[in-house]
């Protein structure tokens, strides 16, 4: 790096524009659960100003109150000075990482998003000997622990794995059906949980983009988008998954029309965190190539609404499910992309949709640090999402979001509950496979 990022990002200056007005507390996830003014968003702010000034040592306890923040962007989005609360956090957390070190298993997952062959291989064993550890809980939505393991409780539910990843799946060219002299041509970035553990997810989008004739591309060379280092502060690790997928996409994106994202968290890291990350870091010719690449992506609903005949299409089949969707609204979808509607828009053509009192409520994920270490939060965050599910009665509750799946089967599970998640990719999907049997 050439520069330290408490010399770029001013935390002073966030600090001192805070007007106290408190309209971030209600809206905040972590001080939904833990109702304390330190863990607010207020309170982190002037931490924040206070640790820049040398008033606060970057100790445990400091430690654990930044890495507290669910950053779900909720304080962002009402604050009326528009603070960039959840920037700053991602960054001194970079500086807790130097400071402190990475665990163990955080540097292990780090380093397989880094490495393509060696996750397929781990993943290839995990799915050969998940029966060991866990029992496979299909209609749950993933593997349920057998026993105790490292960061892992008993009963907890996690991913299921794969024997093939998608990206091992499919032929990197998948050509329009009925050729055309000028297709439209788009790339597809899966996402790494959509890669290994939610098969249906990548399935479904090649369906969909053959059924709209469409020519599509898959990057084989195509890494993490680095989320989940990022959230955690593992600069090193985001700085070379980036650059490496800049250089990459460079290579093909202007033979596309778009790049197409089935998830809300990768397609705001790739849209939008990653020029904050080169602007916060003093890298202009890595943010300008960053910015570049951002104007060809799009979170796959989002695009597939606005610059395709689908809704038209799923009107015209006239296929009617008698399963009601619930459709909760991904952080990163919602308020970072300010994508809602479009996925109601392919949903409703088939599906009776039902909505939930607070559909953009954080279902609680909070990244790797609070699924591992501060997994209690994440679990209590969980809870009123869950009971917001189970008053709509509905049958499937459907985000664009496989961290969001993660989140909420697990929350689900917890209470017992028998609505499945699906992404809305794959009831479009169905929807389409209905209307062919049915013609």
């Amino acid at each position: 790096m050439s520069k330290k990022v408490e010399d770029i990002f001013n935390f002073t200056a966030t600090s001192n524009d805070c007007i106290k007005c408190g309209k971030c507390i209600p809206v905040c996830t972590i001080h939904q659960i833990n109702p304390d003014e330190t863990t607010s968003p207020r309170g982190f702010i002037d931490l924040l100003g206070a640790y820049k000034r040398g008033d606060l040592e970057l100790d445990k306890n400091a430690k654990n109150i930044f890495e507290s923040c669910f950053l779900c962007t909720n304080c962002v989005d009402v604050c009326p000075n528009s603070l960039p609360t959840d920037m700053v956090i991602e960054e001194v957390r970079a500086d807790i990482a130097k400071e402190f070190g990475m665990p163990f298993f955080k540097k292990a997952a780090f380093y397989l998003l880094e490495n393509r062959k060696v996750m397929d291989i781990v993943m290839k064993f995990g799915f050969m000997f998940k029966t060991c550890a866990f029992s496979n809980e299909k209609e749950k939505g993933g593997l349920k622990a057998r026993f105790a393991l490292p960061m892992v409780k008993q009963g907890r539910l996690i991913p299921s794995m794969m024997f093939r990843s998608f990206l091992n799946k499919y032929p990197a060219n998948i050509p329009a059906k009925v050729p055309q002299e000028k297709p439209m041509r788009v790339a597809i970035f899966i996402g790494c949980l959509a890669n290994y553990n939610y098969g249906g997810i990548g399935d479904s989008l090649v369906e969909i983009l053959k059924e709209l004739n469409i020519d599509i591309f898959i990057p084989k060379k195509q890494l993490c988008c680095g989320a989940p280092a990022y959230f955690t502060g593992a600069v090193d690790s985001v700085e070379r998954m980036t650059k490496a997928n800049i250089e990459y996409f460079e290579s093909f994106m202007d033979e596309c029309d778009a790049m197409l994202i089935p998830e809300a968290t990768c397609s705001a890291m790739v849209k939008h965190d990653w020029q904050v990350f080169f602007k916060n870091h003093d890298m202009p010719e890595w943010e300008a190539r960053a910015k570049a690449v951002a104007k060809k992506i799009h979170m796959a609903t989002a695009w597939l609404d606005e610059n395709t005949a689908l809704q038209k299409l799923l009107k015209e089949r006239n296929v009617t499910f008698d399963t009601p969707v619930t459709y909760h609204d991904p952080c990163h979808a919602k308020k970072v992309q300010g994508i809602s509607q479009q996925p109601r828009n392919l949903l409703a053509p088939n599906y009776p949709l039902v909505e939930m009192s607070d559909p953009d409520r954080c279902c609680g994920f909070g990244g790797v640090t609070m699924q591992t270490e501060k997994f209690h939060f994440a679990e209590a965050a969980g809870l009123p999402k869950a009971a917001m599910i189970e008053e709509t009665k509905a049958t499937y509750v459907s985000a664009e979001c496989s961290a969001c799946r993660v989140q909420l089967s697990q929350a689900l599970n917890n209470a017992d509950s028998e609505t499945v998640f699906k992404n809305p990719l794959e009831l479009i999907a169905e929807a389409i496979r209905v209307s062919r049997k049915s013609r």
